[in-house]
């Protein structure tokens, strides 16, 4: 009888500390994600606004500029073979 107490005890504190490392787990990912998705948004957002502004060509959008020049990019790498 002692024992099972002793192990119903011991499973109990087993789920408490599972269940606080995973809320621990849950908030730091959570948080990660948050400011790499803020960190990745304003990069997109500055490139955007240099590619625009210096080397989309007349009429081009900033999408058909970067197709471009990853494909000139690609084609430069591919001489270099």
């Amino acid at each position: 009888m002692a024992k099972s107490k002793l192990v119903r005890k011991n499973e109990k504190i087993a789920e408490s500390v599972v269940d606080g490392y995973k809320k621990i787990e849950n908030g730091v990912v959570g948080g990660y994600k948050k400011i790499e998705d803020g960190v990745v948004g304003g990069f997109t957002k500055m490139t955007d606004k240099f590619v625009d502004q210096f080397l989309t060509r007349d009429g081009e959008s900033v999408e058909e500029a970067k197709r471009r020049l990853a494909e000139e990019q690609a084609a430069r790498e591919e001489k270099k073979l």
